[in-house]
């Protein structure tokens, strides 16, 4: 099982990034969907949290300016963000709770830069 992020980059403060993490290889379900960060000489924290029927949480610095959604028949989750500020700017990783059929297990995306210029 691998969970691929893509689309980070570079973007100006104010501008908008969507990220997209797929999940793919040998999948019976996936549970919990997970968006994290890392800052430079940060801990990795928290950023939303998504559950497969839809439920979702924010972290406080994110409420209002990020969305996070997903596909169950793509196994892909999604974090929408807007009115970026250079505070956002970390490599996003992904991760999710995914049942391969025997077992549960929590994966990791490799993570994408984002970097929000001021």
């Amino acid at each position: 099982v691998q969970l691929q992020a893509s689309g980070g980059g570079l973007v100006q403060a104010g501008g908008s990034l969507r990220l997209s993490c797929a999940a793919a290889g040998n999948i019976v379900s996936v549970n919990g969907m997970n968006w994290y960060r890392q800052a430079p000489g940060k801990q990795r924290e928290v950023v939303a949290r998504i559950s497969r029927s839809g439920s979702d949480v924010y972290a406080d610095s994110v409420k209002g300016r990020f969305t996070i959604s997903r596909d169950n028949a793509k196994n892909t989750a999604y974090l929408q963000m807007s009115t970026l500020n250079p505070e956002d700017t970390a490599v996003y990783y992904c991760n999710a709770d995914i049942y391969t059929g025997g077992r549960w297990g929590d994966y990791w995306g490799q993570g994408t830069l984002v970097t929000v210029s001021s």
